[in-house]
């Protein structure tokens, strides 16, 4: 949610100013999710946790993210091929946390657009996880 403040306060200007007012959004409660570890904003729900199998022991692939501002895309050369990524940053603390694939340039690999990697270094688990426990290290 993003908020547009506008002054018409006089100045010798006569051009309006604003500011933007950025709000943190939170995933509903009582759902397992992820969030920084850093600042404890909410990430991902667990529900965007695309495959279990293409997640891996230093990162988790999902769907759709929160409270994540992106980067400029650049061409990297990755495990599976080149691909045009931008660095995500938690919104809230600022952190880089991982990648977005804008662009895959093999068509083997274009379901990967659109697509999150966050690694799990910057995640923990929060919320109603089988432990039992609020908050917990991955």
């Amino acid at each position: 949610l993003l908020l547009l403040n506008f002054s018409s306060q006089s100045s010798k200007r006569s051009s309006p100013c604003f500011y933007l007012t950025l709000f943190q959004h939170y995933l509903p409660e009582g759902h397992r999710c992820y969030s920084c570890v850093h600042c404890r904003a909410n990430l991902a729900s667990h529900n965007d946790l695309i495959s279990k199998v293409r997640s891996n022991i230093i990162s988790k692939y999902l769907r759709t993210v929160v409270n994540i501002g992106t980067g400029p895309a650049e061409e990297r050369v990755l495990l599976t091929g080149l691909h045009a990524v931008a660095d995500i940053y938690c919104q809230c603390c600022k952190t880089t946390l991982g990648w977005k694939y804008e662009h895959a340039f093999e068509s083997s690999q274009k379901y990967k657009e659109g697509k999150f990697i966050i690694e799990l270094a910057h995640m923990v688990k929060d919320n109603q996880w089988e432990d039992g426990k609020k908050r917990k290290s991955i």
